[in-house]
């Protein structure tokens, strides 16, 4: 775990060195769970979008079928650490101290999106609220409300 940790602390250095400390695509192709998620980042001026394009490996119960909830937690997780890494331009690597998730409705076989708000942004701990969505913001399928210890490199 801790070479996993070591090597994404060196590729946000590399990234940094190169000029696209911003760049939440690199990112997230980084983070191996993202990537088996086949998590895409968005970005429009300083606010990223994450998408989560459907995929049958997530469908947690098939009856319905709808999302498996670890998915859209993970989602929530990633979205919140994105929003951080992307203010902070990858300089500080955030650390989830805790992380409350509220699931509203059931997630659909079809592309979800998120979005991420530093509430707080301190030296050492950062709060952050993120939802999810599918057919409009308005309508969330989840929320959270994280705590992140931001790790000096």
């Amino acid at each position: 775990r801790r070479r996993k940790w070591s090597s994404l602390v060196k590729m946000l250095a590399e990234l940094r060195a190169q000029g696209r400390g911003r760049d939440m695509q690199a990112v997230a192709e980084q983070i191996p769970y993202a990537r088996f998620l086949g998590i895409q980042v968005d970005r429009k001026g300083n606010e990223i979008t994450v998408i989560l394009p459907f995929s049958e490996h997530l469908v947690g119960n098939v009856v319905l079928p709808a999302l498996h909830g670890g998915a859209i937690g993970a989602l929530l997780e990633i979205t919140a650490i994105l929003q951080l890494l992307h203010d902070n331009a990858c300089e500080r690597l955030p650390k989830t101290i805790d992380l409350s998730v509220d699931y509203l409705r059931s997630g659909r076989p079809q592309p979800t999106y998120g979005r991420a708000i530093v509430t707080r942004h301190g030296r050492r701990v950062a709060n952050v609220r993120s939802e999810i969505w599918q057919d409009a913001r308005s309508e969330p399928i989840a929320v959270s409300h994280g705590h992140y210890l931001l790790t000096p490199l």
